[in-house]
């Protein structure tokens, strides 16, 4: 325990003094291939630090936090995107290393949680405390059960762990933070689940990152697919950081199975008449 808190507070340490070179680079050098080639250094360090955790939650949560949503924000810092350089370097440093976005200036502001969002949050612990206790029976469960159970095991541990940050850092700066999930279980559709509802700190940053640029050139369809090819790469490189073993390609399948599904979706709509976002 002693030695994880350790490798924490180094992770932490370089992580913030390597955010602040990033902030200080993104101030001198305009957008562009050069601002992005003075961010390269950064984003070939930070792979390397989940690998300094030994239990298998803090590795993954590191690596999701520091080579996939932190590397796309460094990403779109050399051209604009939301890593601003007039932000204080605290608030640079802690929107860059954590899931957290701050609300647009024109957004609503809020000083207190709502009741029902605290009770709403009190409900999932709750559910998760008890999946947790049943997992010693999940291997005498039905295969349909347990994909339901581990679905919901993924979904909670995501959205409480992100939540814990997000307060965390809300109540530590002060700021007005953006939701990372939007009661993924009421989605419409694929589309609406993975566009507008599930882990949004991912399609907003491979949004403008992948999908818009490569929608200019090729078309939405397009877009569509490279959106769900990278993130299936991402999603294979996160089972690495779980398993150290190589990836056998069914994540990017799957996610290429339901970028082709999102594109269906899209042509039906429209045939209906929908009004599409993004």
């Amino acid at each position: 325990m002693a030695s994880e808190l350790a490798s924490l507070a180094l992770v932490s340490a370089a992580v913030a003094a390597a955010m602040a070179y990033a902030r200080l680079a993104t101030s001198r050098v305009g957008p562009g291939l050069v601002r992005l080639a003075a961010l390269l250094p950064v984003l070939l360090v930070l792979p390397v630090p989940p690998f300094t955790f030994s239990p298998i939650l803090l590795r993954t949560v590191s690596a999701l936090f520091l080579v996939w949503l932190c590397g796309f924000k460094l990403l779109l810092a050399a051209g604009h995107g939301p890593l601003h350089p007039a932000l204080p370097v605290v608030l640079f440093v802690a929107c860059a290393a954590l899931p957290i976005k701050l609300r647009d200036r024109g957004a609503e502001k809020s000083r207190s949680l709502p009741p029902e969002f605290l009770l709403s949050y009190a409900a999932k612990a709750a559910l998760f405390a008890a999946l947790i206790s049943l997992r010693r029976i999940r291997a005498r469960m039905p295969a349909y059960a347990v994909v339901a159970f581990d679905g919901a095991h993924v979904y909670l541990t995501l959205e409480l762990f992100m939540a814990s940050a997000a307060a965390f850092a809300r109540a530590l700066l002060g700021a007005e933070l953006e939701p990372q999930f939007d009661r993924p279980y009421l989605a419409s559709s694929l589309r609406d689940f993975w566009g507008h509802r599930w882990n949004l700190m991912v399609p907003g940053a491979l949004r403008p990152s992948v999908y818009r640029p490569v929608r200019a050139r090729l078309g939405a369809p397009a877009g569509v697919l490279a959106t769900f090819l990278v993130s299936g790469l991402m999603h294979v490189l996160m089972f690495y950081y779980i398993t150290l073993e190589a990836g056998t390609g069914e994540v990017t399948a799957f996610f290429l199975l339901h970028g082709a599904c999102v594109v269906a979706d899209r042509w039906c709509a429209r045939q209906r008449g929908h009004v599409l976002k993004g």
